[in-house]
């Protein structure tokens, strides 16, 4: 009979599987992070479990989800004894991540698949009243876009949605050697924080269609971008200037837009 081998998984393409496996940088981000006893934590794919012992010492209880069925008995084996383990065989994707915060607000965690990190973020965003902070490994590019500023040729779609909701900070660079298999990519870790006050805005749909439309021809001016929505006389109104490109506009002007053409749109 073959040896039952706890650390010995084939990677799933179709998961995105990279299994972080480096001691240092785990122990790097279970500092980032500080878990302390009766908070809710939740990890988005354990894996094989090499962030969640760590952080299990250290919180005593973690719930997870993990989508791979195949690698739940390794998981399970890798943490044994360390505390409690709530395991979640789902789809974070159709996570409702309000049941975990029965008790007061979750801190969600994960090294999350590049290939749906970014659908994962967003569906997470529905959920920021219910969620204390954030602590993902992600692509570095896509960490990048996260906290880039204005005028930034990585500014775009998901650093105005990112920072309408949360404080975001890269915290630092994760090398491709850190996993296995390698990626072909740097990652990054990155902590979002939900802002308590954010600029209110009085329909969210207008605010993320108008942002969309934007990043989707963010070569034109916004003059052109928005044509139909707005005319040169509501460009004055809004003291936005209709010659800049998008990637030129702050997150308050996006707003200030949203909310003007909620107030104005018959």
């Amino acid at each position: 009979m073959k040896a039952f081998n706890p650390n010995q998984h084939q990677a799933k393409k179709r998961f995105g599987q990279n299994f972080l496996q480096d001691g240092a940088i785990i122990e790097r981000i279970v500092k980032s992070i500080r878990p302390t006893e009766n908070e809710s934590i939740v990890e988005i794919g354990p894996g094989l479990g090499a962030l969640t012992k760590n952080l299990l010492v250290k919180s005593k209880k973690i719930s997870v989800i993990e989508l791979d069925r195949d690698v739940i008995p390794k998981l399970k084996f890798n943490c044994d004894g360390l505390g409690t383990l709530n395991i979640y065989q789902q789809d974070a994707l159709k996570t409702n991540f309000s049941e975990f915060a029965q008790n007061g607000k979750i801190r969600v965690l994960g090294n999350l698949p590049y290939n749906i990190s970014t659908p994962i973020m967003f569906h997470l965003y529905q959920y920021l009243n219910d969620i204390q902070d954030m602590h993902f490994m992600l692509q570095k590019e896509v960490v990048q876009r996260m906290v880039a500023k204005p005028g930034n040729k990585t500014y775009g779609r998901l650093s105005v949605m990112t920072q309408y909701a949360c404080d975001a900070q890269l915290l630092f660079i994760v090398p491709p050697e850190a996993f296995i298999p390698a990626p072909k990519v740097d990652s990054a870790i990155v902590r979002l924080v939900p802002k308590k006050n954010p600029i209110p805005l009085k329909d969210f749909n207008l605010f993320s269609s108008i942002v969309t439309e934007a990043f989707n021809q963010r070569r034109k001016t916004v003059r052109n971008v928005w044509k139909k929505r707005l005319t040169n006389e509501d460009f004055v109104a809004l003291e936005i200037e209709p010659g800049l490109r998008p990637e030129n506009l702050p997150l308050e002007s996006f707003i200030q837009a949203a909310n003007y053409l909620a107030d104005n749109t018959v």
